[in-house]
């Protein structure tokens, strides 16, 4: 591990600066913009933010505005005040600039951003793994191609304007500019040309960045606002503005949103490109992602609206829901995209339990046992539970009821069983009107757990990573513990292992030169950051089970951690602070995003996180 303190010290101490003459600084730009005079900053103290170097600092001005494209110019002159006037002359001449409000700071909003630091180094040395001097980090550097006395750049904060996360895009978005751009079409051939030419110098740069919000400005990092602190008034508000989010984006019918990219404001899914927009993707398992979110959002709460959607939520699914006889009889499971996924039936069961348990309607509960019955008639003699009862791909697309072992190591499942365990743990613990089922299911869980814990990490070693990913296991785990007969060791082993494998590969406040990353994971020490609801509501489940344990100092580790996770969380919300870049900005306020960088959300990059929060607020409000 490499140590970073002394330049996350200074980072962190830039960002904790007065900057009411940014602010300012960015009124006289807007009535620059909006009456074509001079812009005059002589009586402005900058000292200590910008340190203009006429060969260095390259400066933009962006417009941006919901419903436009952003519009901006960059240049560099003898002082920064040429510079800026510069800037805002050729805006004022952009065909575009007439449909921005500029007058408006409620519309349109201006970014400024100047280049800090540059160096250049070796084309061979730019990498996105290595902490050296070639080390390009997505949202925080910058790149500059200069060719025969002209230079192109991409600047740190086109990663978050673009909805870029890799260097390829990074190198195609800068080699369009050049001539090289117009030599071919293909992104292959264009990057292929420039790794052959020894003449372009590269440069790498950072740079900081301001962005108007109201009467205000707000300093940015990695093209998003910074959060210092901690906070549970902000775990709470991101729950419940996410909830919100998803009631507001349900359709008719009780499914959710889907998919949207907040960048070309579609609903297209980039893992399914070639759906029609009448036809597009969607997932049962993540569908129940949603209910269990809405119903988080309830116990925060006690809002009624939020189980009367995760109601209706719940009525899709058992509209997909089909029947089959078992030898504890009738069972249900769900069925959708021609599959019939043990995750799809085990995370509907662990909605309805949850909705049964914080509502006591026992509407449900026939099917709650149907899928009960499912579940345990796909645990295998050994105790294996099988991933799929149908599959397309496999016997022509019949009930997999004789299956050979390729057969099931092909259709095997890493996530599913975690899933489907956690619906049984629940039913078992909770539901008491069918005493006979519920010893049934804690006889053969308990065969498939010491399977999964015991037998799974030889068999099916290739699934498992560097970076636990099984939190769906953890929190079955964490809920089967309840019942003294399950409280093994070896399944206790499991969730703690995990989650001190998490907190070891979660960087800190001074293992990082970037301020944003602690409480990230990483696969390896380098790896861009992973901010990762999913895997922390598994580091959440550890926490409840060592406070359940009465294990108090593993237990306060742990809740320490979870609360660095959460902060690395914070910016992946659309607050309207947050979300200037997207095309349609009131449509994507209070999602929640994939990545740092990346502008797609999906329902469940809402559901990890808000359920992660949720557990998290509970466990000291």
């Amino acid at each position: 591990m490499l140590d970073f303190k002394e330049f996350n010290d200074k980072e962190r101490e830039f960002y904790n600066q007065d900057f009411s003459a940014v602010n300012e600084l960015l009124k006289r730009i807007r009535y620059s913009l909006c009456d074509g005079s001079l812009l005059k900053i002589d009586d402005l103290d900058l000292l200590g933010i910008v340190d203009f170097k006429p060969d260095e600092t390259l400066t933009y001005i962006t417009l941006f505005q919901s419903g436009r494209k952003f519009i901006r110019y960059g240049s560099r002159k003898s002082n920064f005040e040429a510079t800026l006037n510069r800037d805002i002359e050729m805006l004022r001449k952009n065909k575009e600039f007439s449909n921005f409000a500029v007058a408006d700071e409620n519309a349109c909003r201006i970014m400024i951003e100047y280049v800090i630091d540059r160096k250049k180094i070796k084309p061979s040395e730019l990498n996105m793994e290595r902490f050296d001097n070639g080390r390009f980090e997505i949202g925080i550097n910058g790149l500059e191609l200069r060719n025969e006395g002209v230079s192109y750049y991409y600047m740190p904060t086109d990663a978050v304007t673009l909805n870029h996360l890799g260097m390829r895009s990074v190198l195609n978005t800068i080699v369009k500019k050049t001539p090289i751009g117009k030599m071919t079409n293909s992104i292959s051939q264009r990057l292929k040309i420039l790794s052959a030419s020894k003449t372009y110098e590269y440069f790498l740069f950072r740079s900081r960045a301001f962005i108007t919000f109201k009467d205000t400005c707000i300093p940015l990092y990695r093209g998003n606002i910074l959060y210092n602190d901690f906070s549970y008034d902000i775990v709470y508000n991101q729950v419940i503005k996410s909830s919100e989010f998803l009631l507001d984006n349900m359709y008719e019918d009780g499914r959710f949103l889907y998919y949207y990219d907040c960048t070309d404001d579609t609903r297209k899914d980039h893992e399914h490109p070639t759906r029609k927009e009448d036809n597009l993707y969607y997932n049962d398992l993540r569908h129940c992602g949603g209910i269990i979110s809405l119903i988080r959002a309830y116990q925060l709460t006690s809002d009624e609206k939020y189980i009367t959607a995760a109601k209706k939520a719940i009525d899709w699914s058992i509209s997909i829901t089909k029947e089959h006889d078992t030898q504890w009889g009738k069972g249900y499971y769900a069925f959708y995209n021609r599959k019939a996924k043990l995750g799809g039936t085990g995370v509907l069961l662990v909605a309805l339990m949850q909705y049964r348990n914080f509502t006591a309607d026992k509407t449900y509960d026939e099917y709650i046992k149907g899928y009960v019955r499912h579940i345990l008639s796909r645990v295998y003699k050994n105790g294996e539970l099988l991933g799929y009862y149908i599959h397309p791909e496999f016997q022509n697309g019949q009930p997999l009821i004789n299956m050979t072992d390729e057969e099931r190591k092909a259709t095997f499942s890493f996530y599913y069983p975690g899933e489907a365990l956690l619906g049984l743990a629940l039913f078992a613990n909770n539901f008491y009107d069918d005493e006979k089922l519920v010893k049934e299911t804690r006889k053969i869980s308990k065969k498939a757990l010491d399977w999964i814990v015991d037998e799974r990490p030889e068999i099916y070693a290739d699934l498992f990573t560097a970076l636990p990913s099984d939190a769906w296991l953890m929190q079955a785990i964490e809920e089967w513990v309840k019942d003294q007969n399950f409280r093994k060791q070896n399944y206790i082993n499991f969730v703690f292992t995990d989650a001190n494998t998490m907190m070891e590969k979660m960087y800190g406040r001074d293992d990082s030169p970037y301020i944003d990353y602690e409480g990230g994971y990483y696969y390896n020490y380098g790896d861009h950051y992973y901010p990762d609801g999913a895997r922390s509501e598994g580091l959440v489940a550890a926490y409840y089970l060592a406070d359940f344990l009465g294990e108090e100092k593993l237990a306060q580790k742990l809740l320490a951690a979870c609360k660095k996770a959460a902060k690395s969380q914070f910016s992946l919300f659309n607050c309207e602070e947050n979300n200037y870049s997207h095309k349609n900005q009131a449509r994507s306020l209070y999602s929640i995003r994939f990545k740092a960088t990346r502008q797609w959300i999906r329902v469940d990059s809402i559901q990890h996180v808000a359920c992660f929060f949720a557990r998290l607020y509970k466990a000291e409000n």
